[in-house]
């Protein structure tokens, strides 16, 4: 799935869930704000699109249906470590304790489902502030 604003679009998202429906709601949202998204129902087709595509952001799921996505971050960290700082989790479960262990080693933000728009621009906000910040130094 792509969708992209008239002009260019402020940052490319990929969005990993294996719910279509919410995947199209989070597309049809962010491509509305000038996003352009792209989607994976699972890490595996996730993974390959890391191959072709570099999104300056990713929303992962973490329940997904072959390889969690707490696997699929560290895998695309491990051949793309550019993302690093650039995706958050996105679960209705990030109480548990094995979830907020994980959160809090890896560093990764937490989207609670269900959550608001708000909240998703807010951390991509934050996101690109801080991939400038990083171009910056470098």
């Amino acid at each position: 799935m792509t969708g992209t604003n008239a002009g260019t679009p402020k940052a490319t998202v990929l969005v990993v869930d294996d719910e279509a429906p919410l995947r199209r709601v989070l597309e049809r949202a962010l491509t509305r704000l000038g996003y352009r998204v792209i989607g994976a129902a699972s890490a595996e087709s996730a993974l390959d699109l890391l191959v072709s595509e570099r999104p300056e952001a990713v929303l992962l799921d973490i329940h997904l249906p072959t390889m969690s996505g707490l696997a699929f971050y560290v895998a695309a960290i491990a051949s793309w470590p550019e993302l690093q700082g650039c995706v958050a989790v996105m679960t209705g479960d990030g109480e548990t304790p094995d979830v907020l262990e994980w959160i809090d080693r890896n560093q990764c933000p937490l989207i609670s489902k269900p959550f608001n728009l708000a909240q998703i621009e807010e951390w991509l906000i934050h996101v690109k502030a801080w991939r400038n910040r990083r171009a910056e130094q470098a």
